[in-house]
């Protein structure tokens, strides 16, 4: 008769069986450089929110204004502070460049993953942390967002940093430094990206003390000290603000946290995507590991099947309880023996935590229940925090409106939580032969990573006979900007054409998908699990370089950079440059020639607030104004972007192209 022992594996018991040195850690170091730290230096930056967060740095720290934000001279009072601080820092160091205005972001992922591998150790093993850091780094979606200058990374990791300093502030004999640091990355989270901070960390603090009954010990919080901390990082930005930008609060606090949720924010520039969409995009941006996910599912089941299979209690678990405890040693050690050597539960403190328990089962029933260690219950705190935080986030912008890396905060808990999976499930089919989840986990995202390398062959056969085309706007297919309200809506502009300027890039993430699909679906059905999983990290490593290639074959038609390089040539101190539409349309040509630009017809999205200010420049023109200058004596020069050129052509019959790239067109007066 065999006997199952079913112990989850504690972080002592996981270190033991993980490969030791120091070669998983310069693994992780080269993955982050090759995939984020070496795209910091060529890439232009995008037009939109990348270049217009970037110009706002940049208008920041030439004017020495570190309260009230600007772009193109108007007031930009929608976003918190903290971001531009940090860029307008690296302009100071590494001067007014692409690589100072992403190094915020850049740095924000590496410490996120640090995060991930410190907290994944304590509460995993040493592979649970290591695959933590890992997933993090070559998700695509990590990668994807981070390449834009928005917050939400460093919003991430402030959040996921406060939760993990209370969480551990929680733990015997933790100092109390580690309250405060939570408060901290609180306060700075606010700075980072407003009020949804303070939900996001207070509704799943909240929870979290519901549900494990640490409310009883809200005496150790530091509450009031912390909370004074709290407000000391966070207010005075908040005060300055509001006293030097009359309606601040309304527009910060009513316009841009209450209406923005509603999705009824003035004027409305924001998406929401359909339920089914947003959903089922999350496997794209946590791929490849989302394929894992079922894996995570299992381990849940598994424990909750446990759970109910175990008889009720005669008596309550202390020091008259009925059930015996087991050491996890002594139950480790249990081979073919029919009986368990039991020793009664100690007493403990009532004013101490309670006793939390594993389990021991022979042939699927119950023997009884197993005193775990510290690790074992911190390890269980740490999913349930997980868990609260990453379904709390994902369920908030379900509701809300929302851009697809607006759920960023959920990845690191989402990653710790599938770390633990992964590692546990790795120890049982390793150990246990017929186990079959890693294998058909595996074996789904190498059929995905074919048939995606399938795809990239296809549409470089179907282009071989086309020349290479440098500006690869010329054959991508057509969408109107003004209808463009979700970050990643360009993906969907790809043709089969636009292979012929994607070659080298298709090539590499097409070969590579199909080695590492093959390849760790060998090593998983030969129980090599560890090889398996960093198989397919160094893939994506791969896979994200190609991406990297990629981006700078887009640069022409998300970027214009290249048209802000042909107007500085021509344009004099006096000459007046506009563009026309949106400033968002061509917001990189600001960053590039550090001038103010005027916006025909653009008094809209984020410049609408700042605009209604008395002092505000007079930069926003009509069609009629147009005519005017163009009929002046002065040099004017006219940014069109491609949907609304039709319109310019039939306003102003006599123009000049100066310069094109991927359908947008610089016009000027004068030849």
């Amino acid at each position: 008769m065999s006997q199952t022992v079913f112990i989850e594996p504690t972080a002592s018991s996981v270190h033991a069986s993980s490969p030791h040195g120091r070669f998983p850690y310069l693994a992780l170091v080269l993955i982050f450089t090759l995939v984020y730290f070496v795209s910091l230096f060529p890439p232009a930056l995008l037009d939109d929110a990348d270049s217009t967060h970037a110009e706002a740095a940049r208008e920041m720290f030439v004017s020495g204004n570190y309260v009230t934000l600007q772009v193109n001279g108007i007031r930009y009072l929608e976003k918190a502070p903290l971001p531009y601080w940090l860029a307008a820092v690296g302009y100071r160091i590494f001067g007014v460049n692409e690589f100072a205005a992403h190094l915020p972001n850049v740095l924000a992922v590496l410490l996120l993953g640090v995060l991930g591998l410190v907290w994944g150790r304590w509460a995993f093993g040493e592979r649970g942390g290591i695959y933590a850091a890992l997933f993090l780094f070559t998700c695509t979606g990590m990668y994807l967002f981070t390449r834009i200058f928005i917050p939400d990374a460093l919003l991430s990791l402030l959040i996921s940093a406060a939760l993990y300093f209370f969480l551990t502030a929680l733990e015997p004999g933790e100092r109390r430094w580690r309250w405060y640091a939570g408060y901290a990355s609180v306060a700075l989270a606010v700075l980072a990206k407003g009020l949804v901070a303070l939900v996001f960390v207070g509704v799943t603090a909240i929870l979290f003390v519901a549900i494990t009954g640490d409310w009883r010990r809200w005496r150790e919080f530091r509450l009031f000290t912390g909370l004074l901390l709290l407000f000391a990082i966070a207010a005075p930005w908040h005060i300055l603000a509001g006293l030097r930008n009359p309606r601040f609060f309304w527009f910060y606090f009513v316009n841009e946290h209450v209406l923005r949720f509603l999705g009824k924010r003035y004027p409305r520039d924001y998406n929401k995507l359909p339920a089914t969409l947003y959903w089922t995009l999350h496997l794209v941006w946590l791929f490849p590991w989302s394929f894992y996910l079922p894996v995570l599912l299992a381990g849940v089941r598994a424990r909750r099947t446990s759970v109910a299979k175990a008889p009720p209690s005669s008596g309550p678990i202390g020091p008259a309880g009925a059930f015996p405890a087991v050491g996890l040693a002594g139950a480790a050690r249990l081979g073919s023996q029919t009986a368990v050597e039991a020793s009664p539960v100690p007493p403990r403190d009532p004013d101490a935590r309670p006793l939390r328990l594993g389990r021991v089962e022979k042939d699927g029933h119950f023997l009884g229940p197993v005193a775990e260690n510290d690790s074992s219950r911190f390890a269980a705190r740490t999913r349930l925090l997980c868990w609260l935080l990453a379904g709390f986030v994902l369920v908030f912008f379900a509701i809300s409106t929302n851009q697809e890396y607006y759920t960023l905060p959920a990845y690191l808990p989402l990653f710790l939580l599938l770390a633990d999976g992964l590692v546990r499930r790795e120890a049982v089919e390793t150990a246990a032969s017929g186990g079959q989840w890693l294998w058909m986990s595996t074996a789904a995202l190498a059929v995905i990573g074919v048939l995606g390398s399938v795809a990239l062959f296809a549409g470089l056969w179907l282009s071989r006979k086309l020349p290479f085309v440098p500006d690869i706007g010329e054959l991508l297919a057509r969408h109107n900007l003004s209808t463009d309200t979700l970050s990643m809506s360009h993906m969907l502009d790809l043709s089969w054409q636009s292979f012929a300027a994607l070659r080298l890039p298709a090539v590499l993430a097409g070969a590579t998908l199909i080695v590492a699909s093959v390849l760790s679906l060998v090593l998983r059905w030969r129980g090599r699990h560890y090889a398996a999983t960093w198989t397919w990290g160094w893939g994506m490593a791969v896979v994200l370089l190609a991406a990297f290639i990629a981006f700078g074959r887009f640069s022409p038609y998300l970027s214009s950079k290249q048209l802000a390089t042909a107007i500085a040539a021509r344009a004099g101190p006096q000459d007046k440059i506009l563009i026309y539409g949106d400033q968002s349309f061509g917001s990189s040509l600001l960053f590039y020639l550090r001038r103010p630009v005027a916006l025909v017809n653009g008094r809209s999205s984020s410049m609408w607030f700042g605009s209604t200010y008395p002092d505000a420049p007079r930069i926003f023109l009509s069609d009629a104004d147009v005519l005017e200058e163009w009929a002046g004596h002065g040099r004017v020069f006219l940014f069109v972007p491609p949907h609304l050129n039709a319109k310019v052509e039939a306003l102003l019959p006599r123009r000049f192209v100066i310069a094109q790239a991927s359908g947008k067109t610089v016009y000027s007066n004068q030849p």
